[in-house]
């Protein structure tokens, strides 16, 4: 049997089986509802209180993860860690050789960029060896790491949150659970008397998944985006304390650049 037809063959006694299913269901079905009571819709709200009492936690938990996510928002991107006007106008003053007008411009205007610069420029010697720039690097480097580790522990409560959540949802599914289990023991095992405990541990469930999946999402994103944050910020700052030293002579190298292009045109 050739492939395309084995494959039709397969589709054929897949849809008939679907048509037994559908028919015997259609037989398995009154022909009237049963009469009893009508169906009632819920509320977001209902459903928040038959959840039981973990839902509080996971509501806390929610609440928590869009504060964090609005803070994460606003503080950590490209924009507000390294302005690109200071950028250029500290780049200037460092061309300038200028470190006290580039420290008052940072210190006037706070930020990841600027308080790692002032802590560098705080080092400038030019009396020393290629104006201090050891001494530079290393101060630069720990005010990065400090300034870094100050806004992870902000990302770092999305994943308590992430983690949590999802972990008092489970425990919200035992305790439904074992409330349905202790109406079986009692004797009462009609529908409505396990509806309660299953519906709360479904409901819990639930919740602790929709807080916890976005959640960890956005502390993967905010994670990743201030890590290429701050590798922007450092390189930037190694390269103006290049510049401020005197080992890296940007003048010079703009100048090379506009030899190496006119040369092929002259030609």
């Amino acid at each position: 049997m050739s492939t395309p037809k084995y494959i039709r063959v397969l589709i054929l006694a897949v849809l008939a089986f679907l048509a037994v299913l559908a028919g015997a269901h259609a037989q398995d079905a009154p022909a009237t509802p049963p009469a009893g009571k009508p169906a009632v819709e819920k509320s977001l709200l209902d459903l928040f209180f038959a959840g039981g009492a973990l839902m509080w936690p996971i509501l806390a938990c929610s609440v928590g993860t869009i504060a964090v996510g609005v803070y994460c928002f606003i503080q950590i991107n490209q924009k507000k860690m390294m302005p690109k006007a200071q950028e250029s106008a500290v780049s200037q003053y460092m061309q300038q050789r200028d470190p006290n007008a580039a420290y008052q411009l940072c210190q006037s205007q706070p930020n990841v960029f600027a308080n790692t610069m002032s802590a560098a420029l705080l080092k400038v010697n030019f009396e020393r060896e290629l104006a201090n720039k050891l001494s530079m690097e290393q101060a630069a480097g720990e005010t990065l790491m400090q300034e870094e580790q100050r806004l992870m522990i902000w990302v770092n409560y999305l994943n308590i949150f992430a983690t949590i959540a999802p972990m008092l949802g489970l425990l919200g599914t035992v305790t439904g659970m074992i409330q349905s289990f202790d109406q079986l023991a009692a004797g009462r095992s009609e529908p409505s008397d396990l509806a309660g405990g299953i519906g709360e541990a479904m409901l819990t469930t639930a919740g602790g998944l929709i807080v916890g999946i976005p959640a960890m999402f956005l502390f993967f994103y905010f994670r990743n985006l201030l890590q290429v944050a701050v590798g922007n910020i450092q390189k930037a700052v190694t390269f103006m304390i290049d510049v401020l030293s005197g080992e890296l002579k940007l003048e010079s190298a703009v100048h090379s650049h506009e030899v190496a292009a006119e040369e092929p045109a002259a030609e």
